[in-house]
Parts: structure tokens; C-alpha cells; sequence
């Protein structure tokens, strides 16, 4: 077999395991030999070819009979002259179907979750609630040494802790191709764990994962509650960093949160830096949404948008970043399909189903007590009968919040106000409606209240 014909049964394989099997498991294969009915491949490590061997020995050389008939066997080896890092096992022989292996554990390419190319640094939008872990994401995608260890990143659906971890993942892949960098979920941990008792290949599973120079696992909090699993994840955790290796956790909530973790793994997850990824403000949800349209503009360069479309889409759906992306995606297609420009109107129409579902349920006293705390006065005296100017400004301040924020009637507002009637109101919001426009003091008021109340 020439290394020709090589090169051709790789494209088979490519098109017969797929593009990533193909990268993690096939590519680092280099064909060495074919005598006495015996192929024998060069391999990096002993785990990588025992893994070929047993997933996907039989198809190469099924397919190598394809090219030359007489290839009865398969060999996979490590050359004499890998070379070891001091702190790994020493050599040892492995049998497996396919023929023996003989090698080192070294630094070998180890199978990760499939990254996504949409979650770079380049597409991760920084703002306030972000920067900080923006900032260790980055201090670690440098791949040197850190002061913090583990980093563990926390927050809530769609604030881009799976972002983060893909842009390090990204970021070494590039900048630093010598290390071995693994991110996996934490189901997929438990899944090879189990399967590594299943087969009775523990020490395999030990050895990859202790010989990884960056860890990272997603929803840690999945490990809750499977002891088993606990016990060799905190294995793990320590013996990477005893060695100094860097680990990058995500998880739904804090460490001391996660409920039915063993204490000692809150522990050890809260000895290095935990940063919690805030929901969005405002600011950041106009950046997010102003960075993703130029790509829906590029695939819809006929479509126009109308101002503050934008702007009405970053105060209405303010709880997940997933959900406001999905939002601007599907209403560039819905005005496509229509033929139509994206304006107001079309927006409320079109995502009438989200915006219902994403709006925060504001009660008129919850604006009152903000309002009254805002401009330092008494609950009391906002809602009551005094017309002290000191009164009077804030009181119209919390009856136009609640016109705007919450669906209660004129009526019903003034009840709440200490009985005023419904015309009352009716002239507090139009008069803070003509001030927001005359007085940047008052428009800067009713932005931080929206703001604080969205929030």
C-alpha cells in the first residue's frame, strides 16, 4: 500500500465517520508499513490507537481490502522516539483486536465536545455584567499560568458562560496547538466514566483525563447528587491541579448552590475565581442586538430597518440573550417572507408571542416603592394628599411607570394613589411626557427607574 492510496482511503473514511471523528481519530494516523498481511500505523499515543482499534478497526480495513487484497490484520504503534513529559506514565504494552500497541502515555489529540465557530472572543459582546469574566476568560485563553484556579463561571440560561468556554477552547486551539485542551460537558463526563467501569478500562479514563493540560467542563451541576461520578470528578480536580493544570467550570449557579454536591467539591470549586455573568442591562442588549444584525443584513441586504426597532427589542426582552437573538432571527425572516420593512408595528406583530412571554410582571406598588426610595421621600407622602412640588414630581413620575409598565387602567392607577381619580393621572403622564423631552434630568430618572424595575 502506497501512502497514495493512503491519502485516497482517508477521504473514504472522512465521508464515512464524519468530519469530527475523522479530525480527532483519523487524521493523526500516519501509515507506515504493509508486510506479511500486517498494516502497521504510527500513532501518538497508546489510547488513541487502542480507541481506533476498537471503533474503527474493522472499517479500515474493510476498506483497505478495497485497495490491495492481501491486508489481514492491523498494527497501530508509538515510534521509539515520541517524546514524554517527565510527569507521565511510564511505557506499557496494550492488547487490543487490531494488533498490539505498544507505547507511552503522552500528549495525545483528546476527544472534545464539538466547538461551536459562531462563540469567539471576536462575537462575544462585553459589557458590565460580563466584563470581569470576559476578562479571566481571556487571562486563561492565554494558556500561561494563572493566579486563580479552577475559574468558575456561573449564571443563568443565555449570559454566555458556553460562549466563553468555547472562545478559550478557540482561542488555545490557535495560540497554543502544544497543549492538550479538553471541553466536555458534564454528562459527557459521566457517560465515559460509566462506560470506562463498563468496559473495565478505568485506568484509561484516569490517564486521559489526568494528562490534559486544560479541563474545562460545562454544567458541572449535572454531576449533582451521582456519587460515583463526584468522587472521580474530585479525583480528577486535584490531581490536575496538583500538577498545575488549569480548569474552567460553568454552571447554572454558585458553588455553594449546586444542591447534593459533596461539600468538599463546593470547597475546592470556590478556592479559585468565581465570577457570576449578570443578566444583561440595557446597554449590552443593544450591543448584542447591533452586532448580530449586520450578519442578518448581509443575508437580507434588501431588508431596511426603522429606527428604535432596535432599541424597543433591547427594553422588551431582557431576560435571555438566546431568546433575543432567536427574536432578531426570526423577524428578519418573517419581513423577507412578506416583503415588508422592519418597522414597529411589524416587530409588535410579529413577536407579539415572545414579547408577551419575556415581559416582567410590574406591580404599581413595586414602581411606587422604587420611585419613593429614588427621590428619597416617604411611600406616604408620595401617595398622599400633599402638593408639595417635592411630592407632586415624583408622584407623576410613578404614575407615568405604571402606565407604561403595567396593563392596570387609568382608574385603577389613581386608586392607587391614594384615591385620585383617573384624569388626575392622565395629566401627571402627559405632563412627564412633555418633561422627558424638555428636562434631561427627568428623562435620566425615568431610564435608571426603568432600568432598575426591568431588571
Amino acid at each position: 500500500m502506497t501512502q497514495d492510496q493512503w491519502g485516497q482511503l482517508k477521504q473514504k473514511l472522512q465521508q464515512s465517520v464524519g468530519q469530527s471523528n475523522f479530525k480527532n481519530w483519523i487524521e493523526p494516523l500516519e501509515f507506515s508499513k504493509l508486510a506479511d498481511g500486517v498494516a502497521t500505523f504510527h500513532v501518538p499515543t497508546s489510547f488513541l490507537g487502542n480507541y481506533v482499534s476498537q471503533h474503527f478497526g474493522d472499517l479500515i480495513l474493510y476498506q483497505m481490502n478495497a485497495l490491495v487484497s492481501d491486508v489481514r490484520r492491523i498494527h497501530f504503534q508509538v515510534p521509539a522516539n515520541t517524546t514524554e513529559r517527565p510527569t507521565r506514565p511510564a511505557t506499557r504494552t496494550s492488547q487490543t483486536g487490531a494488533g498490539n500497541v505498544a507505547s507511552s502515555v503522552s500528549d495525545s489529540m483528546l476527544p472534545t465536545a464539538p466547538l461551536d465557530e459562531r462563540f469567539t472572543f471576536d462575537t462575544f459582546v462585553v459589557g458590565k455584567p460580563n466584563e470581569l469574566a470576559n476578562a479571566a476568560a481571556r487571562r486563561v485563553a492565554e494558556g500561561g499560568p494563572t493566579t486563580f484556579n479552577p475559574l468558575f463561571l456561573y449564571g443563568g440560561v443565555g449570559l454566555g458562560k458556553t460562549h466563553l468556554m468555547h472562545a478559550i477552547a478557540w482561542e488555545l486551539q490557535t495560540s497554543r496547538p502544544d497543549l492538550n485542551v479538553v471541553y466536555l460537558s458534564a454528562e459527557q463526563f459521566m457517560y465515559r466514566f460509566v462506560q470506562a467501569l463498563r468496559d473495565r478500562k478505568m485506568m484509561d479514563f484516569k490517564e486521559m483525563f489526568r494528562s490534559v493540560d486544560v479541563l474545562m467542563v460545562d454544567d458541572v451541576q449535572f454531576i449533582a447528587g451521582k456519587d460515583s461520578t463526584q468522587e472521580e470528578f474530585f479525583h480528577t480536580f486535584n490531581a490536575l491541579v496538583d500538577q498545575n493544570k488549569q480548569i474552567v467550570i460553568s454552571a447554572d449557579r454558585a458553588p455553594g448552590e449546586i444542591a447534593n454536591l459533596e461539600e468538599r467539591i463546593k470547597s475546592r470549586l470556590q478556592c479559585g475565581l468565581v465570577v457570576d455573568l449578570h443578566p444583561t442591562d440595557y446597554e449590552l442588549r443593544l450591543g448584542i442586538l447591533q452586532s448580530k444584525v449586520e450578519r442578518h443584513r448581509e443575508q437580507y441586504p434588501d431588508l431596511t430597518m426603522a429606527d428604535g426597532v432596535l432599541e424597543f427589542l433591547a427594553h422588551r426582552i431582557s431576560t435571555n440573550v438566546r431568546v433575543l437573538e432567536g427574536a432578531l432571527t426570526r423577524l428578519f425572516a418573517f419581513a423577507s417572507l412578506v416583503g415588508q420593512p422592519i418597522t414597529l408595528e411589524l416587530t409588535q406583530d410579529c413577536l407579539a408571542d415572545v414579547l408577551r412571554a419575556s415581559e416582567r410582571k410590574v406591580s404599581v406598588e413595586e414602581i411606587q416603592r422604587k420611585v419613593s426610595d429614588h427621590y428619597n421621600i416617604r411611600l406616604s407622602d408620595m401617595i398622599g394628599p400633599k402638593r408639595l412640588r417635592s411630592f407632586a414630581r415624583p408622584r407623576q413620575v410613578a404614575m407615568f411607570l405604571c402606565k407604561q409598565m403595567t396593563s392596570r387602567s387609568l382608574p385603577e392607577i389613581g386608586r392607587r394613589f391614594g384615591g385620585r381619580d383617573h384624569t388626575t393621572v392622565m395629566h401627571g403622564v402627559k405632563r412627564i411626557e412633555e418633561l422627558r423631552i424638555q428636562d434631561a434630568q427627568i428623562a435620566e430618572d425615568l431610564e435608571l427607574l426603568r432600568r432598575t424595575l426591568e431588571g
